[in-house]
């Protein structure tokens, strides 16, 4: 007789809300290659489409909330989710539509709060901040606003490291239950230093700064590896921990890509050192 193989272990689920990268850094592509790279199934709700390569982005085509409510519905009805990321979400409809769907989510929700492209490029129309202050921040886990999305969201602006408590507390008080404030663009010192906190325990975690150009797509990278590390069980601060680690060897092992700003590499731990 032949012997059966073994039933299919159903992997755990996470799902991306955000932006297609054509270019393939970033965005939901980002996204989906973070979460295969760590073990756990990507799925995805695509809300915008954008015309974009290394140089920049050169057009944003923005779907229907019908179709975001549909594309959200089809997953979580069937298939469920264990952790949600969410990004790039355009304008202040598509923030409040994604905000809604997520009250429903009895899951690990990430909200990175996108608000400009690493060329400079706005993807979040400024008439959408207050959307993403009163009702997307509410729902988050963790909320992983860089230093310039601080500011934004805040008004608060981090010059040295010692201000990153007031930024934290600032994010903190819209209603995430955590805040990762990434340190990285201080661009002062050897180390990059994210201060993660839920305004009782303080954690930081610190890289070494990278000589490096190409960092496309890191944003994205750290905020879907922090979900997929939710979805596997971990609580926050050491799915953070472990999600800087990933991060920082795909940022070492960036590659160029075009003519400008090459990605970060998501399959990077799985590289044959000979190639």
């Amino acid at each position: 007789m032949t012997p059966q193989a073994p039933p299919a272990r159903t992997p755990a689920r996470v799902l991306t809300i955000a932006g297609s990268d054509s270019a393939g850094g970033a965005g939901i592509q980002a996204d989906l290659k973070t979460m295969l790279a760590l073990g756990v199934h990507g799925m995805s709700v695509v809300t915008a489409v954008t015309a974009q390569n290394s140089l920049g982005v050169h057009g944003v085509w923005e779907l229907p909330q019908e179709a975001v409510r549909a594309q959200f519905r089809a997953v979580a009805d069937d298939i469920g989710v264990q952790a949600v990321k969410t990004g790039m979400l355009a304008s202040a409809p598509l923030v409040a539509t994604v905000a809604g769907l997520l009250t429903e989510v009895d899951a690990p929700v990430v909200v990175d709060p996108v608000g400009v492209s690493k060329h400079g490029d706005r993807l979040l129309a400024e008439q959408a901040l207050e959307t993403v202050r009163t009702e997307l921040l509410p729902v988050a886990t963790v909320a992983t606003p860089n230093l310039d999305e601080v500011a934004d969201l805040t008004g608060v602006v981090v010059e040295h490291e010692r201000d990153l408590p007031a930024a934290a507390r600032a994010v903190l008080a819209h209603g995430p239950r955590w805040v990762l404030v990434k340190g990285g663009h201080l661009g002062a010192g050897s180390d990059a230093v994210d201060l993660l906190t839920d305004g009782h325990h303080q954690h930081r975690f610190r890289a070494p700064r990278l000589p490096v150009t190409h960092t496309h797509g890191t944003g994205c990278t750290l905020a879907s590896a922090i979900a997929s590390y939710l979805a596997l069980g971990h609580e926050v601060p050491r799915a953070v921990e472990l999600a800087k680690d990933y991060v920082t060897g795909a940022i070492a092992a960036g590659f160029p890509l075009g003519a400008g700003i090459g990605p970060v590499d998501h399959g990077w731990r799985g590289r044959d050192p000979g190639h």
